[in-house]
Parts: structure tokens; sequence; C-alpha cells
């Protein structure tokens, strides 16, 4: 039976594994996106800690791992070609990964759904994401859970990601 729950310390080498599948997966995509080594389990450990990181599990193994917060992201403060319609505090997703071997089974969807619940619960309307341009299955994992593109935004280092919102109804 799926579990999706809060990430634990001792969840984070299992995450960064996740990572090591995704990127191998982009990789033979060809697409750019995490080839550098982030996000590896240290990052996810810092998720933990912040207590934004949740997991699904299945019979104790992590299948799909996602960054769920709230508040700012400095990365959004500044839109390319197009421009936020919401105002006010928003939830986002970062880092979502799911093993191969669960990929298919709505994982990413179950993540979002989570990222919505803790949204209405905290009152908040707006969700967004971003993702790399070459990244064609989180493209259409945002537009299946009703974020539209919204413009490019810039990471730390510079290059570009889509950026993706949804103004979620009463």
């Amino acid at each position: 039976m799926l579990e999706l729950r809060k990430a634990r310390p001792e969840d984070a080498q299992a995450i960064g594994g996740l990572y090591d599948q995704a990127r191998a997966a982009l990789r033979a995509a060809g697409v750019e996106q995490w080839q550098d080594g982030y996000p590896d389990a240290s990052d996810a450990a810092k998720d933990i800690a912040e207590d934004r990181g949740f997991v699904i599990t299945e019979n104790g193994q992590v299948l799909a791992y996602a960054c769920l917060g709230f508040g700012e992201e400095p990365t959004y403060r500044v839109m390319e070609q197009g421009r936020w319609l919401g105002e006010g505090e928003y939830g986002f997703l970062h880092r979502m990964a799911v093993a191969d071997s669960a990929k298919g089974r709505g994982l990413a969807g179950m993540l979002f759904d989570e990222l919505k619940r803790q949204a209405k619960e905290r009152g908040v309307a707006i969700l967004r994401g971003d993702t790399h341009r070459d990244n064609q299955p989180m493209q259409r994992v945002m537009a299946k859970n009703g974020l539209e593109y919204r413009g490019i935004i810039r990471v730390e280092d510079g290059t570009q990601r889509l950026a993706f919102e949804a103004l979620l109804g009463e």
C-alpha cells in the first residue's frame, strides 16, 4: 500500500538514489537538467530539516519525493516573457523524482494533491513550479495538475526554466 508522509533524515540516501535515476533518465532523453550533480541526498536532507520534504513509500521503499514549500522562492522574483497572475503567498513544488519502477502510477499527482491540500489548509490560493524547457515529462505533469505556463525564470546559476502557476478555486 502506498503511503505519503513527511520525509525523515534516514530517507535522504534513498532520495539521492531517486535523483540518480532521474538524472540518468533526463540524460538519456537529451535533457541537460540536473546533470551537474544537483540535486543530491544533501539537498534532500536540507529540505527534510526545513520540514518541506515528502515521500511516497510502498512496503518501506521510497518511490517518490518532492520538496513542498510555502513562502517566497527567490528565483521567482523576476520573470521574463510573461508574468505571474497571482499575488501573495504561494506554495511551490521542487526537486520531484519518481523511481523508474514506479513511473506511470500517479505518484507525481499524489504529491501535487498534497501540495494543494496543504495550500487549502493554509488559505493559500497560488501554486507555482518550474522545469527545464526540454523536460517534457515534468511539463506534462504540471499541466495535468492544473499549472499553466506563465513565462521564464532563471535559477541560481542563471539558466532559464519554464515557470508554471495555478490559481486555486475556493
